[in-house]
């Protein structure tokens, strides 16, 4: 393919001082862009913050009104650049290009919509004629905006929706059919040299309440006799990355309670870990959740939960996770930055491709 012209794709991310998954994805992409240096595309990040009196404004309806509105949606012209940000140099490797203005250029930017700004397209890009798509990591977190009729809007004169999740890409076939060609699944990575397993790993079992803390605690009381003296259990809450992978590496079982998820790492990286992974699939693992590794527990059934954890820990081999291995090796390339970067190539034809 010819590349004569210059494109460049901007990515809009929230100005987040603590990022979310969906934003480590964003930034890994745009830095991938950047990094695999083809001729005539460049990335950039351009981060926006809602105005401090359209903030004020807001908390004011919220307390106003009893039940939801299309009034509390985020809107494009209460949105200002955030110029001198930057994310943590913890969520990526290189620097990341920021854009510090709101002016696009329709011959020659490509702009990508996270979907919980979907409807920001009607007013910042269609009215100017600006390319864009909507990279929709979560099906669960399109409903934003409660003016239905302005995200099919947004949706259907999208050039194409991105996702990175089995599970988000039947739902958005279901929801938008009319776009089925135009969903284009692109994929996630982690960086392998982070699980550093070792040959005998502790009776140890960890979690992330995440979203559900309420289910651990009644977990825990159902487990409070019944679990061995020799095993502990430790939560990974609030920890660093080279601790969190430190713990993941050493426990034996993992527990998952992922909740509303448009894919769900934490699973996955403790199967990569060497863990056997029991509770809930957060609906996005499903493309991954697959036996010897993992075992599903449906959402609120503790007592099965509490069952197939104790039925793990009595009956667990010695050095399962070795036993394992090949299954391991299966999940960790298919989740690769090889194949992420097959993936974000074949993005980056399809954008050239409406210049």
């Amino acid at each position: 393919m010819k590349r004569k012209k210059k494109i460049n794709v901007i990515y809009i991310l929230p100005a987040h001082k603590s990022a979310s998954g969906g934003s480590k994805v964003i930034y890994q992409h745009s830095e991938l862009i950047n990094k695999l240096n083809i001729k005539n595309i460049t990335s950039q990040i351009l981060h926006l913050k809602k105005k401090k009196i359209d903030k004020i404004l807001l908390s004011l309806k919220k307390r106003m009104f009893n039940k939801p509105s299309k009034k509390y949606g985020w809107r494009s012209n209460e949105m200002e650049v955030v110029k001198s940000f930057a994310p943590s140099s913890s969520w990526t490797k290189n620097k990341i290009i920021i854009k510090k203005d709101m002016i696009f250029n329709p011959k020659t930017d490509f702009i990508i919509l996270p979907e919980i700004w979907a409807h920001f397209a009607d007013n910042l890009l269609i009215k100017r004629k600006i390319k864009y798509s909507i990279f929709v990591q979560g099906f669960y977190h399109m409903n934003s905006f409660y003016d239905h009729e302005k995200l099919f809007k947004s949706y259907n004169k999208a050039e194409f929706i991105i996702t990175t999740s089995q599970e988000t890409y039947k739902c958005l076939k279901f929801i938008f059919p009319n776009k089925k060609n135009k969903i284009l699944k692109v994929n996630l990575s982690f960086n392998q040299k982070k699980f550093r397993i070792p040959n005998k790993k502790s009776n140890l079992i960890t979690f992330m309440p995440r979203k559900l803390i309420d289910h651990f605690h009644i977990l825990s009381l159902f487990l409070f006799d019944k679990l061995p003296k020799k095993w502990k259990m430790e939560s990974l809450s609030d920890l660093d990355e080279k601790k969190l992978f430190f713990k993941l590496c050493k426990s034996k079982i993992f527990l998952s309670f992922s909740y509303a998820e448009g894919f769900g790492m934490p699973p996955l990286e403790a199967a990569i870990a060497g863990n056997k992974v029991i509770g809930y699939t957060g609906g996005g693992g499903k493309e991954y959740w697959q036996k010897p590794i993992f075992e599903e527990i449906q959402s609120g059934d503790i007592k099965k939960f509490s069952e197939k954890i104790l039925n793990t820990v009595n009956n667990l081999p010695e050095n399962w996770h070795i036993k394992t291995l090949s299954h391991r090796k299966k999940l960790a390339y298919k989740y690769s930055e090889i194949n992420e970067k097959k993936l974000i190539k074949k993005l980056i034809n399809k954008i050239f491709s409406f210049y």
